[in-house]
């Protein structure tokens, strides 16, 4: 594998900030609760709350991020806050990953340049699906190599069929995309451990016990978060995190520090506690968020804002997870 994404010069002259393993947030995109504008301070506010809590790096503009739901300026402004947050609380190494997708190659391309000048060091990429009966893997491997030749910042490939008309990125194609020097790391919101082996073993990723090529193969979800590291994974971006972190960066560490009985054990906790997230999906981490936080508010319409009854029902649900969170 020719893949690494080790401290580099990208296109604008600067380092770029290398991915460490662990936990990552794909973060929330906070809004005024009346125009539902972008909340800038409370969107700073929440990167600095993540960062301090031990996450490795932070993602702007994913499918938590309402990335669907917000205008290219929209999520460039988003980044650029996350970046100065990050910075200004002394976070200055911790990495961006940006959420750049757009359906056209053109676009794409566009839009991971702009990624790079508001902050961002790397950019994760769901396949093209809006023509999806035009859509096959050549395209799919087409369109990913294309973007990787002219993107200034390392690719880290998207699999989410769920989000993208059930195009499901199998471990060949990963694999064949995965010699490209631009394309660094898949995300894998499948759940597929298998896959994720298989992908793992062939690029020699990174994990705690050994730096590898420098290949990132993430878990999609907190859930999973022992899974993933038995399966030779190097992290973990999941929506969880935007609400017990600590506990997540737990898991990781009890499991890379050799107590894996305890990890299994905290791992049972963390993944009864995200159910009741990934049911309310993103209302509801907001919710939670707001719940035990103090702020978090609503997603864009036209999601709707959960009842008050819901909400007291996620914060009982994940009452227990969220003791623990508060004792670490």
């Amino acid at each position: 594998m020719t893949a690494s994404n080790g401290t580099a010069a990208n296109g604008s002259g600067s380092t770029r900030r290398p991915l460490p393993v662990g936990i990552y947030a794909p973060t929330m995109t906070f809004f005024d609760p009346d125009t539902e504008e972008i909340d800038v301070p409370v969107i700073k506010k929440h990167a600095e709350r993540l960062a301090k809590a031990g996450l490795a790096g932070l993602v702007t503009m994913g499918s938590n991020g309402e990335a669907a739901h917000c205008t290219r300026e929209e999520k460039l402004a988003v980044t650029r806050a996350t970046r100065e947050a990050l910075d200004a609380a002394g976070f200055t190494q911790t990495p961006i990953i940006v959420g750049a997708t757009e359906g056209s190659v053109k676009g794409t391309i566009e839009l991971c340049k702009e990624a790079e000048k508001a902050g961002g060091d790397y950019v994760l990429l769901l396949p093209p699906s809006y023509f999806r009966a035009h859509v096959d893997e050549a395209v799919v491997e087409s369109y990913f190599r294309a973007v990787a030749d002219a993107s200034p910042l390392p690719l880290i490939l998207y699999n989410y069929p769920g989000a993208v008309a059930g195009i499901d990125m199998d471990s060949d194609l990963l694999i064949r995309l995965a010699e490209h020097p631009n394309i660094v790391g898949t995300k894998f919101t499948c759940g597929n451990t298998g896959k994720l082996t298989r992908v793992a073993l062939a690029t020699n990723a990174k994990t705690p016990f050994q730096e590898g090529s420098g290949y990132m193969a993430f878990g999609g979800m907190c859930d999973f978060t022992v899974q993933t590291l038995v399966s030779g994974g190097s992290g973990i971006i999941a929506g969880g995190a935007n609400v017990m972190p600590k506990v997540c960066v737990k898991v990781w560490n009890l499991y890379s520090e050799g107590k894996i009985q305890e990890a299994i054990e905290l791992q049972k906790v963390l993944s009864k506690g995200d159910w009741p997230l990934t049911k309310a999906a993103i209302a509801g981490t907001k919710q939670a968020i707001q719940s035990y936080y103090g702020y978090g508010g609503h997603p864009r319409q036209p999601l709707k804002r959960l009842e008050k009854a819901k909400v007291s029902s996620i914060a009982e649900a994940i009452s227990e997870v969220m003791e623990v969170e508060k004792s670490l």
